[in-house]
């Protein structure tokens, strides 16, 4: 576990997810705020006024780094975005948190990834499925082997996606690299892919592109084989209607049922019981001390690279089987 060596962090993009990354820096002694960067001036101050802090603001991710010289750079920005800018952060020696996806495709990632490389920074995407309390409960107990062996998954994401709260960035393809199945499919896939200790191998998949807004999908049904035998399930739909966020495992001898941000049940005889969970620890204090140890006693990162440029090629592959019409494999 890493120690508490300083590190200085500015943050790029003062969206709505970067408030989770100020309070990873109010929660840990070891995180400095060094600053904070979005073309709207005014929202940056907001948000720190909002987490009773203080720091810099710039208008300019390219300035703040050159002026402010980070350690490292939380990357905030829209999908179409992460690539110029996670390359420019490497070439400033900047370790970089990258927001997910990684970046709007394959070619990106590999760029990406080639630029950490050559300027030896760590970079972490920011795939917080394994962070949350009850995901890593349910970890634990697939892992003890009590419930018997998996036989199949099924992930259920029912959501308002076409909302006007939502940017407008959001319902352009080229712009988010997709709609639903990236955004928000690509949280399924990590969560189950995490959680059965196994990689997607194939995967058949249906769309529907009924949404008011832009050239995205709006929803999307995906059947994926996994590599240690188990079958998975993935709906995901953004038309309204009751909001959903829950995945069901089915094993030999039991069940588990993992309701976002709502608990975890266990099924040993037929009856959901629930799961008692102890740790509530920020997801994303837990992501930085990965990041931390990762930099500083040169840990392995829990996140990888590579791992977060294969969810990219299977959300690709989903894609391209829907338009296909055919089963494929990743």
């Amino acid at each position: 576990m890493y120690t508490n060596k300083k590190l200085r962090l500015a943050l790029i993009g003062a969206g709505a997810i970067a408030g989770s990354h100020l309070t990873a820096i109010q929660e840990l002694d070891s995180l400095i705020g060094a600053a904070i960067c979005d073309t709207n001036a005014d929202r940056a101050k907001a948000l720190l006024a909002s987490h009773s802090m203080d720091m810099p603001v710039y208008t300019d991710y390219k300035e703040m780094i050159r002026s402010v010289r980070p350690d490292a750079v939380a990357i905030n920005l829209p999908h179409f975005l992460h690539k110029e800018a996670a390359i420019f952060c490497a070439e400033q020696g900047c370790h970089m948190m990258l927001e997910k996806p990684m970046a709007l495709n394959v070619e990106e990632c590999n760029e990406i990834m080639g630029a950490a490389d050559r300027y030896g920074v760590r970079l972490m995407i920011g795939h917080t499925q394994r962070y949350l309390p009850e995901n890593r409960k349910a970890r634990d107990i697939i892992q003890s082997g009590e419930l018997g062996k998996l036989v199949m998954v099924n992930d259920v994401r029912l959501v308002s996606y076409f909302t006007d709260t939502r940017p407008q960035w959001f319902f352009h393809q080229h712009l988010a690299g997709g709609g639903i199945v990236m955004n928000l499919g690509s949280h399924s896939i990590d969560k189950i892919q995490w959680l059965a200790d196994s990689r997607v191998v194939k995967l058949k998949a249906a769309l529907t592109h009924f949404g008011l807004k832009g050239d995205i999908e709006g929803s999307g049904h995906l059947w994926l084989a996994l590599s240690n035998g188990a079958t998975a399930t993935v709906s995901l739909g953004g038309y309204g209607g009751v909001n959903r966020n829950d995945t069901e495992f089915v094993f030999t001898q039991g069940m588990l049922r993992i309701e976002q941000n709502r608990g975890l049940s266990i099924s040993r005889n037929g009856v959901y019981e629930p799961v008692p969970i102890e740790d509530g620890t920020h997801p994303f204090v837990l992501q930085y001390l990965d990041l931390l140890g990762s930099i500083h006693e040169d840990a392995p990162l829990a996140v990888t690279a590579e791992y977060s440029r294969d969810v990219i090629r299977i959300v690709q592959t989903v894609y391209e089987s829907h338009r296909s019409g055919r089963e494929l494999e990743v």
